[in-house]
């Protein structure tokens, strides 16, 4: 991006080649081939056009003449792009995104540096089978841990509680930790769409539930803690199991699992004994992409709990 007065503030404006012109000495890393697939904000991705771009990498990928894939994507929603892409394409080429915190206006414009550590990651033998990483500032996170932390700090990203699994050093790829295995992979036609997220906050009640339940085929609730929500959120869940509709409870906490602790009004155990599914460590915006995914592939109703909680 780059400073736009009559905007009074950053918007697109560079092209994929523009970056890479920026980025010197790229060409000695890898051969590169640039596609310029589409101009985004961050927010201005939806999950259909998610899905198109995860199609289109999966044709690169198809190609036996190319090693791997770097995108460049706006950093709010980079995380959403790269579960996605993790959870429906086999991880033996690397898929690498990358973003910048500083616009092309800005002194400390991350742009460029960014863009080599991915060309990097993707070109690096060491890299086969990681499958889908975001790299910035330096560091490597898979694609179904890594969130956004911090709102502008360069080094924004981390995948709590367990930390990159990654470095860049010296123009070296250095890996530190293995991925555990990964559930079976969701590939369906589409995804199916809408599926709201609906947060509990102290004092909420079912009002934003109920408005949902109109049209949305699935929730997730960004639950308290383990997974507990205010009393007054109780039937509005209730009424959505009713319908036939799954509520996937996930916490709004970044770290840890959500689980059946508690068993007062609203808490974890109750929900999950009334139907709803437990997200385990997913965020809501993981679970989100993951139900939609799995809906989309048909599966049945035990089949998405099984998805979610083993």
């Amino acid at each position: 991006m780059r400073d736009d007065p009559s905007l009074g503030g950053a918007s697109p404006a560079l092209s994929g080649r523009d970056i890479l012109a920026a980025t010197r000495g790229i060409e000695e890393v890898a051969d590169i081939e640039v596609e310029e697939w589409g101009a985004y904000p961050g927010p201005h991705m939806t999950v259909e056009r998610m899905w198109a771009l995860r199609n289109r990498i999966a044709e690169h990928l198809e190609r036996p003449e190319v090693d791997g894939v770097v995108v460049t994507h706006g950093t709010d929603t980079i995380e959403e792009s790269a579960y996605l892409n993790a959870r429906t394409i086999t991880p033996e080429k690397p898929i690498v995104f990358t973003g910048a915190m500083r616009t092309a206006s800005e002194l400390g414009w991350d742009g460029p540096s960014n863009l080599f550590d991915a060309v990097r990651v993707a070109a690096s033998e060491e890299s086969q089978g990681y499958g889908v990483m975001v790299t910035i500032s330096g560091r490597v996170f898979a694609g179904l841990d890594v969130t956004k932390a911090h709102t502008h700090l360069l080094d924004a990203f981390e995948s709590p509680g367990l930390g990159p699994i990654g470095v860049i050093d010296d123009g070296n790829v250095i890996f530190r930790r293995a991925l555990p295995p990964a559930p079976p992979l969701l590939v369906p036609p589409s995804p199916t769409l809408p599926i709201d997220i609906v947060a509990a906050f102290a004092g909420a009640d079912s009002r934003l539930l109920d408005a949902s339940r109109g049209e949305a085929l699935g929730v997730v609730v960004a639950a308290m803690g383990r997974g507990n929500v205010p009393p007054a959120m109780v039937p509005g869940i209730e009424r959505w199991v009713g319908a036939g509709k799954p509520v996937v409870v996930a916490s709004r906490a970044m770290r840890g699992r959500v689980g059946r602790t508690y068993g007062y009004p609203g808490a974890g155990r109750r929900l999950h004994d009334l139907g709803a599914v437990f997200a385990g460590s997913r965020r809501p915006q993981q679970a989100r992409i993951e139900l939609s995914l799995a809906l989309g592939a048909g599966l049945t109703a035990t089949e998405v709990r099984r998805l979610f909680e083993d």
